[in-house]
């Protein structure tokens, strides 16, 4: 959820095995930000919308991190290092409990996590931070975005399903106005589910009533658009705005004005 892998993911010009797509429609980016829809026999127009949260429907995760870190006087860098250390192979070999998978699943507590992280922070950059209310006081740095919460909402209104799908670090969201822009909401700490592993697409494509074919989904993070792929969700990286704009309504054939 607040880690985003600082390697890009470019798709150039003849890379048409996107993995921004489902095996029915591809869409491609050029250099020069177009997109471009090809559709197969197979293809459906998409009757549901399913969004992510942070970084789609607030600021980006870079500006939220850098005004966070900034506040508490820590090295972005070794923010990075801490989950990068959690999150890649090393991790996969020990027998241990992943502290993001597990508090994104309700496993594990807020203030535990906090421990955790301040501990790491400690360990690898010599940072002191004031560990209760870590979170909190990060979630401040997040800003709604009126852009994409104004689509979702057109796009209910249009007819089309909505659903929220986010992984939670226990923070408590803004749920003012969520009764309409969302038929379903899906937060991974509740349903003891998690981004991107299959059964939470899953999940919410059950309790949209829809067939995979038929959902599109919209996420800042590639790894969370790649489980959506694997199930055979139609997925777009949300970059900005107005790229996320344009593809949904080459995808709907709606305009989303």
């Amino acid at each position: 959820f607040f880690f985003k892998q600082k390697t890009a993911y470019e798709i150039v010009d003849c890379d048409w095995s996107s993995d921004v797509c489902s095996s029915d429609l591809i869409i491609k980016k050029s250099k020069l930000s177009t997109s471009v829809v090809v559709m197969n026999n197979n293809f459906v127009t998409p009757s549901a919308l399913i969004v992510d949260w942070g970084g789609v429907l607030t600021n980006g995760l870079d500006h939220m991190l850098t005004g966070w870190t900034e506040n508490e006087n820590i090295d972005l860098q070794t923010y990075y290092d801490v989950f990068n250390k959690w999150l890649g192979p090393e991790a996969e070999k020990e027998l241990r409990i992943n502290p993001i998978h597990a508090l994104e699943r309700g496993e594990m507590t807020v203030p535990d996590f906090e421990k955790e992280l301040a501990r790491a922070l400690k360990n690898l950059g010599n940072i002191q931070v004031q560990e209760d209310g870590l979170l909190e006081r990060m979630f401040e740095f997040f800003e709604h975005a009126p852009d994409m919460n104004g689509l979702v909402h057109r796009a209910r209104k249009m007819g089309f399903k909505t659903a929220l799908l986010s992984n939670s670090w226990g923070n408590s969201y803004p749920r003012d106005g969520w009764d309409e822009l969302f038929d379903e909401v899906i937060i991974s700490g509740e349903v003891g589910m998690r981004k991107p592993d299959a059964e939470i697409y899953l999940h919410t494509l059950n309790l949209l009533k829809v067939k995979p074919n038929e959902a599109v989904f919209v996420d800042d993070l590639i790894h969370n658009v790649h489980g959506a792929k694997e199930v055979g969700i139609v997925g777009i990286l949300h970059t900005e705005y107005e790229k996320t704009k344009k593809e949904l309504e080459l995808i709907f054939g709606v305009n989303f004005d």
